[in-house]
């Protein structure tokens, strides 16, 4: 009965193949759906690897860096260093951002790094190209996705940097690359205004004399603090410490909120892709509902067509089990080919998309398994109605 399957198959071979060309589209799709939930959880584990950090410190109730916004004053790395069992700390800034690369927009997230050793934590910890920025101002490290190569000049706010040095799969939680400067000048372009603000602001004041010196006032003590703010500082444990109970000494007299690293990783998966990873489940569960459905018709159709070639077999004693194999057969037929276009076009697709796309093995071989169940299960109703077929009918 497998060569009267393939046989069917082949005299229907048109609409099969095209079936199984609708399906494989299908099967692709979500295998890059899957690809793209990978992607995210990729992004934020990279982060922080790259980070190089074994804490957070963030403004007190706020989920910061990263998912929230954190500020902080930037002195107190001094205090944070001499706590028994840190090793190294660092201040950080970050700020998602549109640059210009050749008249088109480039959103990437500028990241000030603190001049030091580039071993501590928040210099990039490996380069595919150029060097690491040793000035205090006007240089930078770009991750290649930011389309800039080395020598060429990146304007940040009214700033303009040489890129030095380039990284690979240095990314934000959102999967934007990540462009390294000095800590100063990430400092002045994430809180400093612009010339237009500040006159603007001037002839505010000017319009309100009465408002003149608190103003002016106001407007000084925030360029103070702003100035001598950063989102986080990042802290790097000793070997033989607890980044636990160092972090527990810090919240004691500090008032601050500390991470470490697989809190840091819950917010980023658990709270900042928790929708999309809802979205994306949402999209799956209708995928495989089409799918099934694709399946099922195809198959019903293929039966009914042959309706009296089975009534045939019926008069000559086959026995219905062998009837029931023989539909069964086409129906994983059709998923196995439906997968095998799916996964080559999912492959050939992913990196034509603008965010990461991580395909595994294992969302590989959970698909297939998933693929040939919904054809199990699309064949049931055919075979249901080609066991009721009257052998009658060959004669009718």
């Amino acid at each position: 009965m497998i060569n009267l399957a393939i046989k069917d198959i082949i005299h229907s071979f048109g609409k099969f193949l095209l079936t199984g060309v609708g399906l494989g589209l299908l099967v692709g799709i979500t295998l890059i759906m899957a690809g793209v939930y990978r992607g995210m959880v990729d992004d934020g584990k990279v982060l922080l690897d790259n980070s190089r950090a074994n804490l957070w410190v963030v403004q007190k109730e706020t989920l910061g860096p990263y998912a929230e916004s954190s500020t902080i004053p930037d002195d107190l790395y001094r205090s944070i260093g001499v706590v028994r069992g840190v090793k190294d700390v660092a201040n950080v800034t970050y700020l998602t951002m549109q640059l210009q690369k050749d008249g088109k927009d480039v959103r990437a997230m500028v990241a000030g790094i603190s001049s030091g050793e580039i071993t501590q934590a928040g210099w990039p910890p490996y380069l595919i190209a150029g060097r690491h920025v040793a000035k205090g101002h006007y240089e930078a490290v770009a991750d290649i996705a930011t389309g800039f190569k080395i020598g060429d000049k990146i304007k940040i706010r009214r700033n303009h940097y040489e890129v030095v040095g380039l990284t690979h799969r240095h990314v934000s939680s959102s999967g934007d690359p990540i462009v390294y400067i000095p800590l100063k000048d990430a400092k002045e372009a994430q809180f400093l205004k612009d010339n237009e603000a500040i006159l603007m602001d001037r002839r505010r004041v000017e319009a309100n004399p009465a408002f003149k010196n608190s103003a002016v006032s106001a407007g000084v003590n925030s360029l103070l603090v702003e100035n001598r703010a950063v989102n986080a500082i990042l802290v790097n444990v000793e070997d033989g410490f607890n980044a636990q109970e160092i972090a527990n000494e810090i919240r004691k007299w500090k008032s601050l909120t500390v991470y470490d690293k697989s809190e840091m990783e819950e917010i980023l998966i658990g709270k900042l892709i928790a929708t999309s990873a809802k979205q994306i489940s949402m999209f799956l569960v209708i995928l495989a509902v089409v799918s099934a459905t694709i399946v099922a018709f195809i198959i019903y159709t293929l039966t009914m067509e042959k309706a009296r070639e089975i009534a045939v077999l019926k008069l000559l004693g086959t026995r219905n089990r062998t009837i029931a194999w023989m539909i069964l057969q086409q129906s994983l037929i059709l998923g196995l080919i439906g997968f095998m276009i799916g996964k080559i076009s999912a492959y050939f697709m992913a990196d034509f998309f603008p965010k990461y796309v991580l395909l595994t093995n294992l969302d590989t071989f959970l698909l297939f398994l998933g693929v040939m169940t919904i054809s199990i299960f699309s064949s049931l109703i055919s075979i249901n109605l080609a066991l009721k077929i009257d052998p009658a009918e060959a004669i009718g």
